[in-house]
């Protein structure tokens, strides 16, 4: 019996929940393992050589290639962890945040120094919140792939 997951219904949100968690596994140690200077110089010598060492399936290897944080997230990321992908290529937080929302980085200190989005319209998927995939860069994409 699958388990309800009532928090899926929230927009803009992946909650990084047991199922995510396993389904994850392999790109978040992925990303641990550019904790290590050695392991960064690697990855940036031969991106796809490095991570054809790890059991990530073929499309968690696709999105940090392409960098997308949103999709690395959908297919199981953990944003601690995917933080040092950005670390590796010497970006801040703010900087990839801002990339995962559409925002240039300043936009989005700009939001989260004002209280961060809203609630108002947030809620759960369907209300017409400025965090709802219609009104994203990333989410309109989504929403041509059905997902």
């Amino acid at each position: 019996m699958a388990l309800h997951k009532p928090y899926t219904d929230v927009p803009g949100t992946i909650i990084f929940d047991a199922e995510q968690s396993r389904k994850g596994y392999w790109l978040n140690q992925f990303c641990m393992s550019l904790m290590k200077a050695e392991n960064r110089a690697r990855f940036k010598a031969d991106e796809r050589a490095y991570l054809d060492e790890w059991a990530m399936t073929e499309e968690q290897k696709q999105a940090v290639l392409a960098r997308d944080l949103n999709w690395c997230m959908r297919t199981g990321g953990n944003i601690y962890f995917l933080a040092k992908i950005g670390a590796t290529d010497g970006l801040s937080f703010q900087q990839m945040a801002g990339s995962m929302t559409g925002m240039t980085e300043e936009e989005y200190r700009a939001m989260m120094l004002a209280g961060g989005r809203s609630a108002q319209g947030n809620r759960v998927v369907g209300e017409d919140g400025d965090a709802q995939a219609h009104r994203q860069p990333q989410g309109l994409s989504r929403l041509k792939e059905g997902n």
